[in-house]
């Protein structure tokens, strides 16, 4: 269960993360993006996030071992 837990925080960090520096991009540039583009790249950081916590939590657990 922990692990599950540690994985959700992982995920939120990098999807919040994300879109941190898409606001910073926007205010910098001054070019708008689309509500639909946001959201559609936040999930597919999300969900990296997610695989990347998975497989790097397993490596280093077994290298622990």
């Amino acid at each position: 269960m922990r692990d599950w837990r540690r994985s959700v925080g992982w995920v939120a960090l990098g999807a919040l993360s994300y879109l941190v520096l898409l606001q910073g991009y926007e205010l910098w540039s001054g070019e708008r993006v689309t509500l639909l583009a946001k959201v559609g790249t936040t999930v597919a950081v999300a969900v990296l996030t997610l695989v990347g916590t998975a497989l790097l939590g397993r490596r280093l657990d077994a290298r622990a071992r």
